[in-house]
């Protein structure tokens, strides 16, 4: 069963789209159609209430069909029974209205009256859905609406089945029932008298019935034009009109009104088609029922006592007369003459006599064609009724006996009505509509009635003259042998509306120019015009002679002959209407004399009003004409000059509209002269003088008419909007015409002056739109009657629009208010400021009455005319940005629940609208989503608060949104994105509320409501339109480029969208947990992890999945469709015009326009659409191309030609088409471009935030990488998305490094292995050789830029990164040896195998690389050399990492025969950074610098010897020591006293210049080694040495850092000074600098220290920085002590047993001693110790952390953990993974150690060993020198003694040192540690 909802839809779908149904589409509407089959034919009737059905809703469990049993309450029960008895439906069928009212709205807390409207409305909403759906259906049939034939054959193929079966009379029946007042119907008195329609609006229960009584008869009339009627339907519809028009005479109701005119047009249609059909070869229903002829024409001739109801039966007769004469003509036409023939024209000719007795042509006009309910109808079914009208008129003129009929009217009109009367100038008045110009007493003639009835037909359908030669015809013979003014005033007005088209208007110009008719001619008109005009002069010429009288007669008649003139001109031919009226000048000569009636004044201007557009020369002709004869425009006595003035005639436009139309309450010259003159200025062109020559009309209009309008009394209302709608037109134009200039703020501020001392500024010096403002800014005259206008409100207006004949004048003078007061808002800020505070901003004057406020606002509501709607939101949109309080105000004003709903309303309307809107600035679903994203971040409670629903009563953040409980625009779009229905016409719609839904979630107060809402799992909007909008295909250029753009950007909202959730949703909340898993699950079709982690896969898998990716189809993931979807290339938009315009001068004149700053903003050739693209407004471009070329040619020619003009229109058009394309392509490139970004938005987010949510991660990261590279280096990827493509795959190989040593997921049981630690989520090689092809193309893209290249070359380096661990390394080789000996299963690991896999991935790199070498250095060498900073510093690094995986040397002989390497020490040696300055400049050359030393120092480490050999000899060490960059200004040392900046910028250059170029040089020492010991002056040792006396400062001041306050920074730059003059510093004989005193001095501070036993006491990040300053403080004792060792074995240095055997009297001259080595020796040995038990210790641990328990689990971690990377939530088995890598990294450091420690206690016991291996003899050679010092009592033997008793005891805690715990061999120590003790123990002895 499908849904009237469904239905309905499905139709609309199908019918009513921009294009034609698809195929798709086509089966659904058929489908849907059969299953509604029997809902058709049972129209509206449903199942009656029973007894039973009453009780099972009492026992308060119901069993709806197809559901399970539902239980109510008492209340449910209530409203229930309630809905029954109101409705008389079955009690069953009310429960699911409740149920379908609670899914709908949610009937949670809501009142039991309201629940009761909301489910009848929902009732009637379904009803009326069923009762549209067929409307619907009959329209597509009978109106031609561009449909299919095949379909629209099914359709009709359906309805006539319907018809047949009886659809006809339940309409009948229907329109009939549901006017009773019973349940069933209207309701009755017991009934609840309102209910809430689909948006929550009450209404009233009998408007919405009697809507669906109009819907149903327009149904009605339509069928009656599928199937023929049968007579029955006749006679029942004749009584049902019957009965309709007897309440149209009780009730003036419109909708009344409008019912019965669907009756009447019913009988109306079915009579002329039924008669048109009585012809050959067509079936006539009627035609061949004679008893039904007899029977009917009883009806039809019973009189009444009703006048109405005889009009409306009169209008019967009319048709039933044509029937019967289309009857006979058929009849005739078969020469049959039928046995009842004689009778029928006996009908016939009585029903005629009846027809012109009671003149039904009459009633026609007055009561249906000219009331407001008839021109307010539905305008296709008027466009039906006026054709069928014209198709009666037609056969009725065309029968001889009407034609007799006629013409014996005519005659006897001729003959009743006097020819002429003279009557005053102003006695009387001019009424078009107007009977009394007809008749006399005895009222409208026939004849006169039959002229005006054809003039009413085809005034609104002119098409319906075409080839109509019955009704020209009756032209000719009407037109004869006129002898009164009534009838010719009558045929001329039916000319005038015969030339409302362009044949007509030909047709009637040569009918009035030739001799057709004797008296009747253009000729008499202006013969007329000029005869006057003589009268006159001569009276005038004549002493106290009074000017003659016109004749009423003569006026009526130049009155509709000026109308015919005016209808000829607006609607003739445009070339040939230049020449039918060269002189009109006679249509003014009557304009200035006072006794020519107004309403004939009114008549001349009109006609002259439409010359203006026939040509310019004209216009300027008529300007002239009215200075020469119109009245005079006298405002004031300083207008002397006025174009208007005519000297001192008292008789002017004032003294006419306040003596002469004031008093006969009828204003026709006035409301002419304003639309002649509004006419005039509109074709100004000359700005320049900003409007002062119009003041005077101004005035005029502002003083006399618009000013007291308010105050006149009106005959007719119609004039009344007609004369306000003029004056609007005239403001409206003035402010949109004239700008406000700078030159204008000095001068406000004068007339300011003036007007606070109560004097007006002259006539001359005022500007009409300044002067406007003023009034607007201090809220007078024209503020105070606009408003006057807008105040009665939106729903006063809506009822006149609909009841009343000025209705549509009311609605055009509203929004003529509306534009002005918006018009007025976009100036009054530029015044303000300099006006204040006499004139105040606009916003501030209306909000001294709110009612004003909300009266503008509320005309959102007014759905009749969008114009009027978007004026309203435009002034919500101004004001939302300048008013704080307005929300506020609303509230108060109690308007702000009614202004939800009705901009809900507004936006539903447009979003169920099939057709584009060509201007989004006049869509008004496009405004109320600007509106709502523009207020977004506005203080809050702001309009989009409101107008969304956001609870105002609590702290925004805080709302629970309620879609379905409230109506509100947040329903409406989230409803509108759920189904994305008429993609075409609401692509925009759909964008802004992907766009307004993000900027939501992103906003700080929204976010929390809005997240919440999309993540509910009655919407999941997050993943709903992934398919449907995500990787849908994109539609094609050529077909709707606009709608691929809106697409793109479509998909980017959404993206962004998502990416938001993912970023920002609370993954605790099972909703948004559920969001994101789905999120990932679609966009990367891989596993899921739940857990956030838990859960893995094998380690082996993944390697295996790549292995094999070539050989196995893998289906693509949805991020890689959508990236697919971007990827095409973007046509062109640049702004080259020279293959556009083939003349070079139109080319510049256009590129001038285009490239001149001045035209991009207000008024300019470019604007900023609502995307914020920058595009070209072509309607200004058209205007500055012709002003440009008017200046620029045709003032220098005089005149152009007409081929040069034809050149320029040819080429403008040419331009035009090339800007129209122009801004489609620069839209759709930005789409892409914002597609683009959105997609990277949201696979970063994905990789940052959800990583460890999506399983198979490596695999996911590979595939965006590889696709990102390959989209990159596509020849369709532009730059700027190249950009961006290298941005992500940057992430993804960041993330792709990070992965491989993550904890591994989810695991079988809670184990951990050694295979968790060793086995890495590396790629396999040839994933990995695959990512550098495609990155080394996309580096060597054609079209590329230096910003491009630094991602790619970041991008690369990041690879490089990732290649060289495929270990963790974090876990030491010792470690995993251990763990392999202790593991069982172990058959799949094998250490060589991945030592070998990575050496020929190396090598792979290698090979690779080396294939495209020559371009990549290229590119990298250029960026190195002229890059800039930035790009310099990371080519180089990037020759870095090519030196790094270099082979053969291949890479540095490159750089070498390039000349690279030169001039890097060229670059080197010119650096200057003396001023210490830390500006962006300095720091970034600082950056280069550095990265330059790291290349030449990657040079010496990777070549090793030969690396550092080619160094030197290109001199590196001569242009380090030329360049400046290591003079220092200060201290090295940390001074309380200096800046934080200097600080920084300190600790920065010892970062980046001087730690690197220490590194450098201690590299190049490497070469000391490879010379002959003895060669002192060795040319390496000697450049090295005079280097560090270059920079003696710089040494020594390292040398003399305090060690205790060394950072790491400090230590690393320490060792190196220590290593460098460690190498070549023993070559100097002399020590004038005294470095090896300062080395001395630092081996005493440093080697008595007593090393210190970490605790674990002690916090973990001092732990951590405990173990790493242990590192730095041994590794700087080892190189210390390997330069004592090097003293003591090639120099020959003799170390003293203790300071009391020194011979230095200072400490600062000491040598270290061996005492000082022993303290070293124990601290070493402490450490030693201490480091293999820590060392043991937790290895035992990695081994047995599965036997752990999770207490012991924690406090390793709380022990070892270096960073909060542990969760609570975290299982026991991510916590065991944890514990163990961090126990790895430990043993790690102590593994260092240890190595450090080990050689460094072997220096000391070969330092110590030596020494005691010496004979005593030697050591006593210094004991006379030691004597003369200290004494006598010095026994340098004792002293030995006492060291050697000191050292044993260490020596033998060395023997003890266990190997298995150090994890070395300890074999050869041992044995050096044996003889070292056995030595000092017979020392000791001796």
């Amino acid at each position: 069963m499908v849904s009237p909802k469904q239905l309905l839809e499905t139709i609309e779908s199908a019918l009513l789209g921009a294009s034609p149904p698809t195929a798709a589409q086509r089966v659904e509407l058929m489908h849907a159609l059969r299953f509604s089959l029997t809902s058709f034919q049972s129209l509206l009737s449903y199942p009656s209430p029973k007894a039973s059905d009453r009780a099972q809703v009492h026992s308060k469990s119901v069993r709806l069909p197809d559901s399970p049993p539902i239980s109510l309450d008492d209340q449910d029960v209530h409203i229930a029974l309630k809905l029954s008895d109101d409705l008389h439906l079955n009690e069953v069928d009310c429960v699911r209205l409740l149920v379908s009212a609670n899914q709908e709205w949610g009937l949670m807390g809501r009142e039991p009256l309201e629940i009761l409207r909301l489910a009848a409305g929902l009732w009637y909403t379904e009803r009326r859905d069923l009762i549209t759906s067929l409307h619907l259906l009959l329209r597509a049939v009978v109106l031609d609406q561009g449909l299919q034939d095949d379909i629209l054959i099914d359709i009709q193929k359906y309805l006539e089945d319907l018809i047949s079966s009886g659809l006809r009379q339940r309409l009948i029946s229907l329109i009939k029932e549901l006017n009773r007042e019973e349940p069933s119907g209207l309701g009755g008195p017991q009934c609840e008298r309102y209910v809430l329609d689909s948006r929550g609006s009450l209404v009233e229960r009998q408007a919405v019935v009697s809507r669906e009584r109009l819907i149903l008869g327009h149904c009605l009339v339509l069928s009656i034009l599928v199937v023929r009627t049968s007579p029955k339907d006749i006679k029942d519809i004749f009584s049902v009109l019957k009965d309709s028009a007897s309440e149209v005479s009780e009730s003036n109701a419109t909708v009344k009104r409008q019912i019965t005119f669907c009756l009447l047009f019913a009988l109306v249609i079915a009579f002329v088609s039924d008669g048109l059909s009585a012809v050959p070869d067509k079936a006539s229903v009627l035609s061949s029922n004679t008893s039904f002829r007899h029977e009917f024409h009883e009806l039809v001739m019973t009189t009444g006592n009703d006048p109405i109801v005889e009009g409306f039966i009169g209008g019967i007769r009319l048709s039933w007369v044509v029937h019967l004469m289309l009857i006979q003509d058929g009849a005739a036409s078969r020469e049959t003459i039928s046995s009842g023939s004689s009778n029928e024209l006996g009908y016939l000719i009585q029903c005629l006599e009846v027809i012109f007795s009671n003149n039904v042509f009459q009633f026609f006009l007055d009561k249906v064609l000219r009331s407001a309910a008839y021109q307010t109808e539905d305008e296709d079914m008027i466009y039906m009724y006026n054709a069928y009208l014209h198709k009666l008129i037609t056969s009725f003129l065309s029968n001889p006996l009407a034609r007799d009929k006629i013409k014996e009217s005519k005659e006897r009109i001729m003959s009743v009505l006097s020819p002429y009367r003279v009557v005053g100038s102003h006695d009387f008045a001019q009424d078009s509509n107007s009977s009394s110009l007809h008749g006399t007493e005895m009222g409208p003639l026939p004849f006169n009635s039959i002229l005006d009835f054809v003039s009413e037909i085809y005034q609104k359908e002119p098409e319906l003259l075409l080839g109509n030669d019955v009704l020209w015809t009756f032209v000719n013979f009407a037109g004869e042998d006129h002898t009164n003014f009534q009838t010719l005033v009558a045929f001329l007005n039916m000319l005038s509306t015969l030339a409302c088209s362009q044949e007509g208007a030909s047709k009637v110009y040569e009918l009035l120019q030739g001799k057709a008719f004797r008296s009747i001619g253009w000729s008499t008109l202006f013969e007329c015009l000029t005869i006057y005009d003589e009268k006159f002069k001569q009276s005038l010429q004549t002493a106290g002679a009074m000017l003659p009288e016109i004749q009423e007669g003569d006026a009526r008649a130049l009155v509709a002959y000026l109308n015919v003139l005016k209808k000829v001109v607006e609607n003739g031919n445009l070339t040939e209407r230049k020449t039918w009226f060269l002189d009109i000048e006679p249509l003014f000569k009557l304009l200035s004399y006072e006794n020519v009636p107004p309403y004939l004044k009114g008549a001349l201007r009109n006609a002259i009003a439409t010359f203006i557009q026939v040509s310019s020369v004209l216009k300027d002709s008529i300007w002239i004409y009215l200075e020469q004869y119109d009245l005079p425009v006298v405002v004031g006595p300083d207008i002397q000059n006025s174009p208007q003035s005519m000297g001192t005639q008292v008789y002017d436009m004032q003294f006419e509209l306040n003596e002469i139309e004031a008093r006969r309450e009828q204003y026709p010259s006035t409301i002419s002269f304003l639309n002649l003159v509004n006419a005039l200025i509109a074709e100004e062109r000359d700005l320049s003088d900003r409007g002062r020559r119009f003041i005077g009309i101004f005035r005029f209009i502002y003083d006399h008419v618009f000013g007291p309008f308010p105050q006149r009394a009106y005959v007719d209302p119609c004039e009344k909007w007609q004369l306000v709608g003029a004056c609007l037109k005239h403001f409206h134009m003035l402010l949109s015409m004239y700008d406000i200039k700078d030159e204008d703020y000095e001068g406000l501020v004068d007339q300011s002056r003036l007007s606070t001392t109560k004097e007006s500024s002259p006539l001359q010096t005022q500007l009409p739109v300044l002067e406007l403002l003023k009034d607007f800014m201090s809220g007078k005259t024209a503020f105070r009657n606009i408003m006057s206008i807008l105040l009665p409100g939106v729903n006063s207006v809506i009822a006149e629009r609909s009841s009343q004949l000025y209705g549509q004048l009311l609605e055009n003078a509203v929004q003529l208010s509306l534009e002005i007061i918006i018009l007025v808002l976009d100036k009054d800020l530029l015044l303000s400021d300099y006006w204040r505070p006499l004139y105040q901003p606009l916003d501030i004057i209306l909000s001294h009455d709110h009612n004003q406020i909300v009266a503008l606002l509320e005309y959102v509501r007014y759905d009749f005319q969008p114009k009027v709607q978007q004026s309203s939101i435009k002034i919500m949109s101004i004001l939302s940005s300048r008013m704080v309080g307005l929300v506020q105000l609303l509230l108060k004003s109690n308007a702000a629940n009614s202004l939800i709903e009705d901009y809900a309303a507004c936006l539903e309307l447009r979003s169920e609208e099939f057709q584009n809107v060509d201007n989004n600035n006049d869509d008004p679903g496009i405004l109320i989503m600007r509106l709502l994203i523009d207020n977004i971040s506005r203080p809050a409670p702001n309009i989009t608060h409101l107008l969304l629903k956001f609870d105002l009563d609590t702290p925004i953040e805080r709302t629970v949104l309620q879609p379905k409980f409230y109506y509100s625009c947040m329903k409406v779009i989230l409803d509108m994105l759920e189904k994305l229905l008429k993609a075409d016409a609401n692509a925009l719609l759909h964008e802004f509320g992907f766009q307004l839904l993000y900027e939501l979630c992103v906003d700080p107060l929204t976010c929390v409501p809005t997240m919440d809402l999309l993540s509910n799992k009655k919407y999941h909007f997050f993943v709903r339109h992934l398919d449907t909008v995500g990787i849908a295909p994109l539609p094609k250029r050529n077909s709707n480029q606009s709608l691929r753009s809106s697409s793109l950007h479509q998909r980017a909202w959404l993206l962004k969208l998502l990416a938001v959730e993912l970023h920002a949703g609370d993954v605790r909340s099972s909703n948004h947990k559920e969001a994101c898993l789905t999120i990932l699950s679609y966009l990367f079709a891989h596993g899921i992890n739940d857990n956030g982690g838990d859960r893995a896969m094998s380690p082996f898998l993944l390697h295996d999945t790549f292995e094999n990716s070539a050989i196995r189809t893998v289906s693509k993931s949805k991020v890689l469709e959508l990236l697919e979807i971007i990827q095409f290339r973007c046509p062109d938009s640049t702004t080259q015009l020279s293959n556009i315009v083939a003349s070079m001068k139109y080319d510049l004149l256009a590129e001038d326009i285009l490239a001149n700053p001045g035209n991009s903003g207000k008024g300019g050739v470019y604007y900023y659409s609502e995307r914020g693209d920058r595009l070209i407004d072509l309607a200004s471009f058209h205007d500055k191309l012709w002003q440009k070329y008017n200046s620029a040619y045709v003032q220098a020619s005089s005149l152009g030609s007409d081929v040069e003009l034809n050149n320029v229109r040819e080429t403008i058009q040419q331009l035009l088409r090339w800007g129209w394309k122009y801004n489609k392509n620069l839209e759709e490139q930005a789409a892409q471009l914002h597609m683009l970004t959105a997609w990277s938005q949201i696979v970063e987010v994905s990789a940052s935030r959800r990583l460890t949510m999506i399983e198979d991660r490596s695999e996911v990261l590979f595939q965006i990488l590889d696709a990102s590279l390959s989209a990159s280096s596509s020849p369709d990827c532009s730059l700027k998305m190249a950009f961006i493509l290298s941005q992500v795959a940057l992430t993804c190989m960041a993330k792709l490094r990070d992965e491989r040593f993550l904890f591994p997921g989810s695991l079988s049981s809670d184990n951990i292995t050694c295979l968790d630690l060793i086995v890495v989520k590396q790629l396999s090689n040839g994933a990995c050789l695959t990512i550098l092809f495609k990155l080394i193309m996309a580096i060597l893209r054609n079209e590329s830029s230096e910003a491009l290249r630094r991602r790619q070359y970041a991008l690369l380096l990041s690879y490089f990164q990732y290649c060289q661990n495929m270990v963790d390394p974090d876990v030491p080789t010792t470690v995993l040896q251990f763990l392999l000996l202790n593991e069982q299963d172990n058959e799949y690991i094998d250490l060589p195998k991945i030592d070998k896999e990575q050496a020929d991935l190396a090598r792979a790199n290698f090979s690779t690389l080396r294939k495209e070498a020559q371009s990549i250095l290229n590119l990298v060498i250029k960026d190195a050399t002229h890059g800039s900073e930035p790009g310099k510093t990371i080519s180089l690094y990037v020759l870095d990492a090519l030196i790094n995986i270099d082979h053969e040397r291949y890479f540095l002989s490159q750089l070498q025969s390039r000349g690279f390497l030169r001039s890097c020490f060229t670059a080197i040696s010119n650096i200057c950074n003396q001023d210490g300055s830390l500006s962006l400049d300095s720091l970034q050359r600082a950056c280069t610098f550095e990265a330059e030393l790291a290349l030449l120092l990657r040079i010496s480490h990777k070549y090793g010897k030969s690396g550092a050999q080619v160094l030197f000899s290109m001199g590196i060490l001569e242009h380090l020591a030329s360049g400046r960059a290591i003079n220092l200004q200060g201290s090295l040392r940390w001074v309380d006293t200096r800046s934080r900046r200097d600080m920084a910028m300190d600790v920065d250059r010892q970062r980046m210049i001087i730690t690197p170029l220490l590194r450098l040089v201690f590299s190049l020492t490497s070469l000391v080694d490879t010379s002959d010991f003895l060669e002192v002056k060795n040319k390496i040792v000697r450049e090295v040495i005079d280097f560090v006396k270059g920079h003696q400062a710089l040494f020594d001041q390292v040398i003399r850092l305090e060690i205790a306050e060394a950072d790491e920074l400090r230590m690393e730059q320490i060792n190196l000074v220590v290593g460098i003059l460690s190498k070549v510093w023993p070559y100097d004989e002399r020590d004038e600098y005294g470095f090896v005193q300062g080395i001395f001095g630092m081996m005493r501070a440093l080697f008595s220290r007593d090393s210190k036993v970490p605790s674990f006491a002690h916090s973990r990040v001092s732990l951590e920085n405990q173990r790493n300053s242990e590192l730095r403080m041994f590794n700087l004792c080892y190189s210390l002590s390997s330069y004592l060792y090097f003293l003591v074995t090639k120099k020959s240095l003799r170390l003293q047993p203790s300071d009391a055997s020194s011979s230095y009297p200072t400490v600062e001259l000491q040598q270290p001693t061996l005492s000082l080595l022993n303290s070293l020796l124990s601290s070493v040995t402490t450490a030693l110790e201490r480091a293999a038990e820590e060392k043991s210790l937790l290895l035992n641990k990695i081994r047995d952390i599965n036997e752990l328990s999770r207490q012991e689990v924690n406090e390793i971690i709380n022990m070892c953990v270096r960073q909060d990377s542990v969760s609570t939530s975290d299982n026991i088995q991510k916590r065991r993974h944890i514990a163990m890598l961090e126990m790895c990294r430990v043993v790690a450091s102590r593994d260092q150690l240890i190595i450090i420690l080990l050689p460094l206690s072997e220096h000391v016991l070969n330092i110590i060993l030596l020494h005691l291996q010496e004979s005593p003899v030697e050591l006593d050679s210094t004991v006379s020198t030691k004597t003369i010092t200290y004494g006598a009592k010095y026994d340098a033997q004792q002293d030995v003694a006492l060291l050697c008793g000191k050292l044993v005891p260490i020596l033998e805690r060395l023997e003890l040192l266990s190997e298995e715990k150090v994890g070395h061999n300890l074999k050869v120590f041992r044995r050096l540690a044996t003889s070292a003790k056995e030595l000092a123990i017979q020392k000791s002895i001796l």
